[in-house]
Parts: structure tokens; sequence; C-alpha cells
């Protein structure tokens, strides 16, 4: 598999795609936005490594020029801790994942894994509920209008769905979508069921999602 690296940190960029390397990926690495959109437009990627801080065009603007132009290849954002913010305009922009610096190699390479993974998996299934279909090829949700999904949002939406007689518990969520990832918690849940409330909302449709922050959900129709 072929993957983009975009980090200006020069140590850190080599480091990560010796990694990346040696775990048998063909890495093209880069040190600027600007360098990383010339790449984008040029070759193709099975996955994307975004710095959000880069010089010339930061990592949000790569994803959200990279989204304008439909071109939904899974992007992991690397983030430092105090850029709070800037992780949820990258998620709000269309990543599939974080990570927060400083982070362990291992644990780099197992959310790559994880990414591409997820992305091979849900590839081309499809499912319905009431006025909705959530196709699994683009990672779209539509009803009279559609709009794309992150691989999380994907995720998520598929669990509701195929349990949408259920109300599921943030536990259960989180052990089904955010498996063995340690900085998720409810408040990360609550953040997706607003976002897939959003998108719901955004695309004409009569469903929605019930439940409070920490408690349980459920995919259901307003009459």
């Amino acid at each position: 598999m072929k993957l983009l690296l975009a980090e200006d940190t020069n140590d850190l960029n080599k480091v990560i795609k010796a990694v990346l390397e040696h775990d048998g990926y063909t890495v093209d690495s880069v040190f600027d936005g600007e360098e990383a959109m010339e790449h984008l437009k040029r070759d193709s990627y099975d996955g994307i490594i975004l710095d959000i801080m880069m010089p010339k065009k930061d990592g949000i603007a790569v994803l959200t020029e990279l989204r304008e132009l439909n071109d939904f290849t899974p992007v992991l954002l690397l983030t430092a801790k105090a850029e709070v913010d800037d992780r949820v305009l990258g998620l709000e922009a269309g990543a599939d994942d974080y990570l927060t610096k400083p982070f362990a190699m291992k644990e780099l390479i197992a959310r790559v894994h994880s990414m591409l993974r997820r992305h091979t998996d849900y590839s081309g299934r499809d499912l319905k509920y009431e006025d909705i279909a959530l196709d699994g090829k683009n990672f779209e949700l539509s009803s009279k209008n559609s709009v794309r999904l992150s691989i999380k949002e994907y995720e998520l939406m598929q669990l509701l769905i195929v349990n949408s007689e259920k109300e599921l518990s943030t536990e259960f969520i989180l052990e089904h979508v955010w498996k063995d990832e340690k900085e998720a918690n409810k408040d990360t849940v609550w953040l997706y069921i607003s976002y897939l409330k959003t998108k719901l909302i955004s695309v004409s449709s009569r469903a929605t999602i019930t439940g409070a922050n920490g408690g349980a959900f459920k995919i259901i129709t307003r009459e």
C-alpha cells in the first residue's frame, strides 16, 4: 500500500517514513501543505498522514481541499495536545482519525493498520434504514441529499442501523467502534453522535438519534 506523509519536522518525518517502510508500506514524504497537495493532485494513495501545523498550507486546509475534490482517501491527522479545536475542525472537515503527539511508533502503525483495514472492510457495504441509505463504497449518507462520512462516522452509523431496534450504551459503542483506542471516551462518542445528528438534518432525513452524553443511543424516525 502507498501512503503520503506530510510532516514538517525533519527528524520526525524521517523516523515515521522509516518505520512505515519497515512495516511494508511505500511512502512519499513531504514537509509542507502545498507540496502535499501537489502530490495528491498527481498521484493516488491508499492512506494519508497529515500534520495539522505545517508551513505554506496547514493540514486542515489540505484536508478541506482534498474533500472538495471528492477524494475520500482515508486521512490520519497528527495533532499537538493543545490543538483541541483543530482536532474538532479536522474531524468536521473529513478526517478519519487523529493521533496526539507525542506518540509511540507502535501506536502510529496500529492506527494506520486500523484505518486502512476499516476502509477496505467497509467498502461496498450498503445499508438502509427508513428514508436513509448508507453507501459503503463512497462512505456517503443519503436521503433527499447526500453527505460524505468519515470512517468513524460510517462505523457508528452502521452500528446504529444494524441495531436499529435497540438502545446502544456508550460503553457498547466505544467497544465496537473505538475498540482499544485509549483516548476515546464518552465525550468522543457524544461528539460523533452530534456529527451524525447534524448530517441527518443536512440530508433532510426523518431519522434522528436519541440519547444524551454518557447514556444510550438509538436511531429512530420522527413522526
